[in-house]
């Protein structure tokens, strides 16, 4: 049963740090303000987050927690729901079947990360397999790495990764070792990386760590951790309905976005990986700021511009 439509000054679709910030700055500015949280962080799967001034280490449930009880003390509303369609007058309508409008939207609705099809992978992931250094290359450092490839992009990965580690190994997995430029070769040396060609059959896991990568072939590598980096499979469906401009890239499209986050609709920011795939929760924070106090000051000059 569809319930009465309510209005909010604004709607933040997404209730992850992009979302929460930019409700925060809302609701401290006073705007009636509802966030639409579908409960699918991307970050879920890791038991800490890392790279947060004053936050390095905190569980991310923990992080969204604290989220929640902030932006309830000014007054913004927060339901648990999905938000599965939109229209141009800002009407969406929610799994629930409720549907509410706003003046402003926020689409934080973040992406979702599809991991290659290796048994092991899932299993592990955010444990010893994992995709961002700088998220967890400091507490899994000098132990030995392999890096799964999934696209030519992996050689960059297997790159970075030796940073934290000099026992790196890239198993080329569907690649082929003619798919390596003359400079990822020379480059690949250079830092010590060693290259394994053949498709990975499976990650090996005893007492619930990870021991080895094996081929196909049957070959057995003793790795500790592994890279790897997933299909980011942005969740742009909101913004597609609405008509905003997307850019495609290497890492899935993403909307065109003026330095505050604003769409090519007006009335619409998008923020946290909604806008792009190098999001941290860090990053995702400060645009979600920046979104809510740009939202802020158009309300306000909207309304000042209309007043006789």
């Amino acid at each position: 049963m569809t319930e009465t439509s309510e209005t909010y000054e604004v709607i933040v679709i997404g209730g992850g740090a992009a979302g929460l910030s930019a409700a925060l700055v809302l609701g401290r500015a006073r705007r009636r303000t509802l966030v639409i949280d579908a409960g699918e962080p991307r970050n879920a799967p890791a038991a800490h987050m890392q790279g947060y001034l004053t936050r390095d280490g905190m569980p991310p449930a923990e992080f969204l927690a604290i989220g929640r009880e902030e932006i309830a003390r000014y007054g913004v509303e927060l339901v648990e729901d999905r938000a599965v369609d939109v229209t141009a007058d800002f009407t969406v309508t929610l799994a629930s079947g409720r549907t509410v409008r706003a003046r402003r939207l926020v689409i934080a609705t973040g992406l979702k990360d599809e991991l290659p099809p290796v048994p092991g992978v899932a299993e592990r992931f955010g444990r010893d397999v994992l995709h961002c250094p700088y998220c967890h290359g400091w507490e899994v450092r000098d132990q030995a790495f392999g890096v799964l490839a999934t696209t030519p992009l992996s050689v960059h990965q297997a790159l970075m990764v030796s940073q934290w580690s000099k026992e790196v190994t890239l198993f080329l997995h569907e690649l082929a070792e003619t798919d390596l430029s003359a400079d990822d070769v020379r480059r690949l040396a250079a830092a010590s990386v060693k290259v394994v060609p053949g498709e990975v059959a499976e990650l090996v896991v005893a007492e619930d760590r990870l021991t080895a990568v094996r081929l196909k072939d049957g070959k057995t590598f003793a790795r500790e951790v592994v890279f790897t980096a997933p299909r980011a499979v942005p969740r742009t469906d909101l913004l597609a309905r609405l008509g905003a401009k997307l850019n495609e890239t290497p890492f899935g499209s993403y909307p065109v976005v003026d330095p505050t986050g604003q769409t090519t609709v007006p009335g619409v920011w998008a923020a946290g990986n909604a806008m792009g795939f190098g999001e941290q929760v860090v990053n995702a924070a400060a645009g979600g700021y920046r979104a809510g106090a740009t939202i802020n000051g158009d309300l306000l000059m909207t309304d000042l511009d209309a007043t006789p």
